[in-house]
């Protein structure tokens, strides 16, 4: 079996993946490999093989949502619902590890000038877009931590710099370190992620990883071999949280590729300079 793509984590490490999973279109679908029969096999053996301890995804229908939690297992809960109002839709739900994370509460935010209001969309976005937040208790390390996970608009520049905007506003009234994960539908050092680091309350932990351990393949890769360029997804981590190794993970799985995006993947320390339990005994 081929080693996980960033290595064993230590016991402080938490393992994060973003990854768009693409949606189910069914009869629509083009090429072959976009077909959801085909992919469905081929992301149940990325997420064993790898074992996130957190992962959002985006472009998620229900019933696809039930395939994420059927593969990670029955340790794994799920957060976060479609975005139309109903709520119906596509979404991005959040799953996490309940053996090692303690779900303290979470929301979905509608990314509009009504946040409260499900389904509404502002600033000539297409369609309604959100973000999901948990706070969680890490069992290992006591660590406070909160999680966002969104997918900002495809379509609208101006759409996607206010959504960033208002998704670093709920960043920054957190009230412990964050991760954030997503699919931002634009590039690395573009206004998007400018307005999600402003006031250093968020970094890319791509350039802020000890590690890096691929390349940076452009994340959005469209069923092709890996080839280094934009990076539209990715995940952004508190200052505070040092980033030990990140990776963009090209693999095969199952003779071709999950999504037509690449999973993002890091290993975050809870606990910088802590002692393991282990060796404490």
């Amino acid at each position: 079996m081929t080693a996980p793509l960033l290595g064993s984590p230590s016991t402080t490490e938490l393992h994060v993946m973003t990854l768009n999973i693409r949606r189910d279109l069914g009869a629509l679908a083009w090429p072959p490999a976009d077909r959801w029969s085909v992919r469905r096999p081929r992301l149940t053996a990325l997420l064993r093989a790898e074992r996130p301890d957190v992962l959002g995804v985006q472009e998620a229908l229900p019933a696809q949502a039930a395939e994420v939690s059927a593969a990670l297992g029955p340790s794994f809960h799920r957060v976060g619902h479609g975005r139309l109002a109903g709520p119906r839709g596509e979404g991005c739900p959040l799953f996490y590890d309940a053996d090692r994370l303690e779900l303290g509460g979470w929301r979905q935010v509608a990314l509009s000038r009504t946040p409260d209001r499900p389904g509404s969309r502002s600033w000539l976005s297409v369609s309604p877009r959100v973000v999901v937040e948990a706070s969680f208790r890490d069992r290992r390390t006591g660590a406070a931590l909160t999680v966002l996970n969104t997918h900002l608009d495809a379509f609208s520049p101006w759409a996607r710099l206010r959504q960033a905007q208002a998704v670093h506003d709920v960043a920054a009234a957190a009230e412990s370190t964050v991760v954030l994960l997503g699919d931002f539908n634009a590039p690395a050092g573009t206004a998007p992620w400018s307005a999600l680091e402003a006031d250093d309350v968020l970094r890319d932990s791509w350039t802020a990883a000890v590690s890096r351990r691929t390349p940076a393949w452009s994340t959005f890769a469209g069923y092709r071999s890996p080839r280094r360029g934009r990076r539209i997804d990715g995940i952004l981590t508190s200052p505070a949280l040092p980033v030990r190794r990140a990776g963009i993970n090209a693999r095969q799985y199952g003779g071709g590729w999950p999504s037509d995006h690449l999973a993002v993947q890091a290993l975050i320390d809870l606990a910088p300079g802590a002692i393991p339990p282990e060796e404490t005994a």
